[in-house]
């Protein structure tokens, strides 16, 4: 039987002070600020609409975190959030201790309803309280800001749910006096008109990441580009699903691939890039690693077709010279030299932390010539080679030249080729053993954290099975 905490002393005052609410609405400007997020918390879980709208009003501290109140989005108090604002803006003479700068609406942990609230207004963070008592924003200074709502944005098929439409119609009519910021923007579904729409209301330069996980053709692709062009500060990008029509020509594809790759340009902060899908990547590699302005820290190109061209580009790349991450998943290497990669892996020796090679029909020979480099990579974490074709004595080799990688904490490993049996099924005593037999091969050296050897897909069934 779990034991509750007893209510703290605020928490308690708090409950005093809502059995009144008449008395919370007149006290409000003179309660002692440390009482406001213990006080909101317990209005809110009440569903008291209009203590709430007061306490926005009055909020004496820049960020309401709002959003990490609700564990799904909740119309109802974000219409008593906003309207609590369209009083606040509306007042000639603005509230004494009135700060508020950002509306939080993005839903995830924070620990402002713990502590107070900081002094950067896209963040509510503890390293900032000292600066908020330090900068202590009077109204006249506060009212001089626009006020800044934050989302984290996901489109997907179909009308926008009840809680967005609101959020848009109340941010349309106000636009003069307010910034739509967006941290983090997933596109789920194919772009229309409405949805450029919305990327209008938004203040594109607050966009850190974008996620865009549905089927593109070029010319779509193109048609958003300059939407991405005005995100400076991207951090991440991932595009996936760009098919390219039988009927587009090589130049064709190369124009409207510019018209996105000229955007990269713009980008000052993009350090994570991911490709999955996109075919129009095949021959222009170069091109569009090419037009970026620093160097990347995460660079992952998966299910995509790649050129001789492009994989001899990789390690020629001034961009790919610091990596942290680098994911080739799915991409057939079986016909490439594996020098590109042997030099990639030199160049990122000091900083690599997690290296994914799985399912890419790595042959023996291509495996065996990148292992010096490989062993040289003393910061790798997580390292994954699932789903290739080796051979026992292959494994061993490679479990030798990572055996000196301290660092490692997840190793993913295919099963050894002598698994299966001439038709192709895996026969699990004996993969068992020859699993067990490379284990302790590597507790020799050192002490594996996460170690786990798994199968190609049964041809009957599909499954995978996996040793560890």
């Amino acid at each position: 039987m779990s034991i509750q905490s007893p209510p703290t002393l605020l928490e308690l005052a708090g409950r005093s002070l809502l059995s009144d609410k008449s008395r919370v609405i007149l006290d409000l400007e003179d309660l002692p600020i440390e009482l406001f997020p213990p006080l909101f918390v317990e209005a809110f879980s009440r569903g008291h609409t209009e203590i709430l709208k007061k306490m926005v009003q009055a909020w004496p501290f820049p960020c309401l975190p709002l959003g990490t109140l609700m564990r799904q989005p909740q119309p109802e108090m974000l219409r008593v959030a906003l309207d609590g604002l369209d009083m606040l803006l509306a007042q000639q003479d603005r509230p004494r201790r009135w700060k508020l700068q950002v509306l939080d609406l993005r839903m995830v942990p924070r620990n402002f309803w713990r502590m107070w609230s900081g002094a950067v207004v896209d963040a509510c963070s503890p390293e900032d309280i000292k600066k908020n008592q330090a900068l202590k924003l009077g109204p006249a200074m506060a009212a001089k800001q626009p006020l800044k709502i934050f989302i984290d944005l996901c489109l997907t098929e179909g009308p926008l749910d009840e809680f967005l439409t609101l959020l848009f119609l109340w941010v349309t009519q106000r636009r003069d006096r307010l910034h739509l910021c967006c941290s983090w923007l997933k596109i789920l579904w194919k772009p229309t008109r409405h949805t450029r729409k919305i990327l209008r209301l938004l203040q594109l330069d607050s966009v850190q990441k974008v996620e865009v996980h549905c089927t593109w053709v070029p010319s779509t692709l193109a048609a958003c580009a300059p939407f991405l062009g005005q995100m400076r500060n991207l951090r991440k990008l991932l595009i996936s699903q760009v098919c390219v029509p039988a009927h587009t020509s090589p130049e064709e594809q190369k124009r409207l691939l510019a018209q996105l790759t000229s955007q990269f340009l713009r980008m000052d902060c993009l350090r994570k890039f991911y490709v999955d899908a996109v075919l129009l990547l095949q021959g222009h590699l170069e091109q569009v690693l090419g037009h970026l302005k620093t160097p990347l820290e995460t660079l992952s190109i998966t299910n995509c077709p790649l050129s001789d061209s492009d994989w001899n580009y990789l390690s020629r790349c001034p961009n790919t010279s610091q990596l942290r991450r680098l994911d080739l998943r799915y991409i057939n290497l079986t016909n490439f030299s594996p020098e590109p990669l042997k030099i990639l892996l030199e160049t990122v020796a000091a900083t690599l932390k997690r290296l994914d090679l799985e399912a890419c029909e790595i042959t023996e020979s291509q495996l065996q010539a990148i292992l010096p480099a490989l062993s040289r990579c003393s910061q790798l974490r997580i390292l994954c080679f699932s789903r290739n074709r080796i051979s026992m004595s292959v494994l061993r080799d490679l479990l030798y030249h990572t055996a000196r990688l301290s660092q490692l904490s997840i190793e993913l490993y295919p099963a050894p080729l002598e698994s299966y049996d001439a038709q192709g099924a895996i026969h699990p005593g004996r993969c068992s053993q020859l699993c067990a037999e490379l284990t302790a091969l590597l507790k020799d050296f050192r002490q594996p954290k996460v170690l786990v050897f798994s199968t190609a897909p049964c041809p009957q069934c599909g499954r995978m099975f996996l040793y560890n």
